[in-house]
């Protein structure tokens, strides 16, 4: 793959300016290849490009919009393998979860824009003046890397389902899987400019995008430190700007029958990819009785994982995406330790046996209050904190005091004490037993986990504006 190239007005073209960067494989710390990071000028070249071709995209029917989405699902199938492998390689996910949960998301996705698509009418009588929803215009992407190919699609597909055209950026740590895609839109023949892909730094191409005066929409996955740069530019050119952030989210588990298996299945949600997952329940909130056996059934489940090379089938949790991840996660471990949490599984340094790559412990800490930094921060890594409630009503008074609101849980066999708790958690979505409407439920945030809804219709409608013609 030549990842010195980017993906602008249907063709692969040299960058206008750039410099390099090197990829680095997180399981061994080596040198993959490098990507060119480019410029504003590389922005401005695909933005014209967009805008260019949005003349075309906005006139498209719902049946050309179908059928690019279909020819872009079909391609997207025969280099299914290849993406499982890049995400593999670039960001360390294990083999399994390569080739289940991080690919075969982008066909879920497509698959729901399509449906979603077919389904949809644009314009409609609404008493005595019609209403017509149209595509925003020209949209940029930026998008994370730790769901590199579900957060481009998320994006992508109701985007072109809208008829909206695009720039991408996505991570510069993490481009492969990336390019891959442009690949398969080349293959697709959509009109070109429709969609374009430069890769490029936060600071430099981010910024560059979000403060185009051309660039109608941004939507944007990362840190919420990210999301307020990217809005900050944005208000320049008051264009809409969605954004999918942090979180730390609580998981309450319910004094019941199902205690161990509520917990057993926590630490698991928890610890996927390598708990690299804005989504992740990482405080988990426990009957006060019930904390010693809590921590106990953790700590058997954690120690139970196995922690190694992503190529191997044998591996629950590979790396860590990067060194500074790594730091950054050490760092907080032994701040969880300083502050007095109690360590029950894990801890600092590699597991036993990977002395190179990214690897971190699964790690439990016990005896948490929610005012410790380990259960403010988003950590980012296979760390979970413990934390004991008196009563439901305490449960919910702290899972809600958090700066953020992405997710939730809610976990026991009374689904009807759980429905009423998950009604009062302050969260774009709330999981009752680990539940997933996958593509087709909304997926975004409260306070500062974002705002705006990604996937389904949620997700057409962000790439839309409404227009009311009346006196018809």
């Amino acid at each position: 793959m030549d990842l010195k190239k980017f993906y602008i007005n249907g063709q692969f073209v040299d960058p206008v300016s750039y410099e390099l960067f090197d990829i680095i494989n997180p399981a061994t710390e080596g040198s993959i290849g490098k990507v060119a990071l480019g410029s504003p000028g590389d922005v401005d070249k695909a933005v014209s490009a967009a805008r260019k071709a949005f003349v075309k995209t906005c006139r498209l029917s719902k049946h050309d919009r179908l059928e690019i989405l279909k020819t872009i699902r079909e391609n997207y199938k025969k280099r299914y393998n290849d993406i499982a492998a890049a995400v593999r390689t670039e960001m360390g996910a294990p083999v399994k979860l390569a080739e289940g949960g991080q690919t075969a998301t982008g066909l879920g996705h497509l698959k729901t824009a399509i449906h979603v698509l077919e389904g949809h009418e644009f314009e409609y009588n609404h008493g005595d003046y019609i209403i017509r929803e149209e595509p925003i215009g020209v949209c940029g992407l930026i998008t994370p890397w730790n769901w590199p190919i579900n957060q481009i699609v998320s994006k992508m597909a109701p985007a072109l389902a809208a008829g909206c055209t695009i720039v991408l950026k996505p991570s510069e740590i993490a481009p492969l899987s990336a390019m891959i895609i442009a690949e398969v839109i080349h293959e697709s023949g959509i009109p070109p400019g429709m969609f374009n892909l430069i890769n490029g730094s936060g600071p430099v191409v981010g910024e560059a995008m979000s403060a185009h005066q051309d660039i109608d929409m941004m939507s944007f996955t990362g840190s919420t430190r990210g999301g307020i740069a990217v809005a900050a530019s944005s208000a320049k050119t008051v264009k809409r700007v969605s954004q999918e952030l942090g979180g730390k989210s609580a998981n309450i588990i319910l004094d019941d029958d199902s205690f161990e298996s509520s917990i057993s299945k926590g630490i698991i949600h928890v610890m996927s990819n390598s708990g690299q997952s804005c989504n992740a329940p990482t405080r988990m909130l426990v009957p006060k009785g019930r904390h010693d056996e809590a921590l106990e059934i953790a700590k058997t489940v954690a120690n139970e994982i196995i922690v190694g090379d992503p190529a191997n089938l044998t591996s629950d949790l590979g790396p860590l995406v990067s060194e500074i991840q790594y730091n950054k996660v050490q760092d907080l471990i032994k701040t969880g330790v300083k502050e007095g949490a109690k360590l029950i599984a894990g801890g600092e340094g590699k597991p036993e046996g990977l002395s190179k790559g990214f690897y971190a412990k699964p790690t439990v800490f016990g005896h948490v209050n929610n005012k410790m930094t380990i259960a403010r921060e988003e950590i980012f890594g296979p760390v979970l904190s413990i934390i004991p409630y008196d009563d439901l009503e305490d449960a919910i008074i702290i899972a809600n005091d958090t700066d953020y609101g992405l997710a939730a849980y809610v976990t026991g066999k009374d689904k009807e004490k759980a429905l009423e708790l998950a009604r009062g958690l302050r969260a774009g979505q709330v999981s009752i037993n680990y539940g997933s409407s996958g593509p087709t439920a909304p997926f975004g945030g409260f306070k500062q986990s974002g705002n705006g809804r990604e996937k389904a219709e949620w997700g057409l409608g962000e790439f839309l504006e409404v227009k009311a013609i009346m006196g018809k």
